[in-house]
């Protein structure tokens, strides 16, 4: 369906392409840990407050205990909000601007796609807590996605987020998975998804490369959307893979 059209697309030697894949990947660990520390900057200024104020009654062992306790809590939400806002952030700067195609998975394409997923592997050490609601969204805005109003996203599992569009009142449940890439026959596919007004993604179903949801369209739980797949308006479809159970005018197809 997709051809090469630019030269960015050549691929990597071999051997060439495994040298910079470790040595990105040994630059995970640090990475990781230096992105934990930042963000935890205004978490720890909140709890050394906190404790300040707690221990400064020294006959009060009880209230010492509740304070330490209460802002050791904000110390977490302090954490992990500021860790996906700035996840979110490096998210939206380093995901790869290309068009949708097929290239090399030996190439600095591909590298640049897997180091941009790191900032979303980051922020899933606190993005299942935060969805659904506005942190989330604000974090997958700020990654690349184009959010409409109301739309409740219940899965910290929207990935390629520069591909993804989800509209109006859209309802994606938990832990249902959107992809915008696949790798096959060595190679990267990317491929945008667009999710129309109304639509309802159901729990844990999956939605693959390519694929386009109409207007209030229902896609069941568990079900499996095969990539490049056309869901008409108002449709329901579910089943792996999915196909129509229900037509929008409410009968069943033949």
């Amino acid at each position: 369906m997709f051809r090469y059209s630019h030269d960015l697309n050549t691929g990597v030697p071999m051997k060439s392409f495994i040298i910079i894949q470790n040595f990105l990947t040994a630059l995970v660990i640090p990475i990781f840990g230096i992105i934990i520390g930042i963000t935890a900057v205004p978490a720890l200024a909140l709890f050394n407050y906190g404790y300040e104020i707690s221990t400064s009654d020294p006959e009060s062992y009880l209230i010492e205990l509740v304070g330490i306790g209460i802002s050791l809590g904000l110390f977490v939400m302090t954490w992990g909000i500021s860790l996906v806002m700035v996840c979110g952030i490096m998210a939206g700067i380093t995901r790869p601007r290309i068009a949708p195609g097929r290239y090399p998975l030996q190439s600095f394409i591909t590298i640049q796609w897997a180091w941009s997923m790191i900032f979303h592997k980051a922020a899933l050490f606190f993005l299942p807590n935060l969805v659904p609601s506005f942190i989330g969204n604000t974090y997958y805005r700020l990654s690349g996605a184009k959010i409409g109003l109301g739309a409740q996203i219940n899965s910290p599992n929207v990935n390629d987020c520069g591909s993804v569009t989800i509209g109006e009142r859209v309802v994606i449940g938990g832990k249902a998975v959107i992809n915008a890439h696949l790798t096959e026959k060595g190679e990267l596919v990317m491929a945008p998804v667009v999710i129309g007004n109304d639509a309802l993604i159901g729990t844990e179903s999956i939605i693959q490369p390519g694929c386009t949801i109409g207007e209030g369209a229902v896609i069941a739980s568990r079900a499996v959307v095969p990539k490049w797949t056309n869901v008409p308006a108002g449709e329901v479809w579910g089943g792996l893979p999915a196909k129509c159970i229900r037509l929008a005018d409410g009968s069943k197809p033949e």
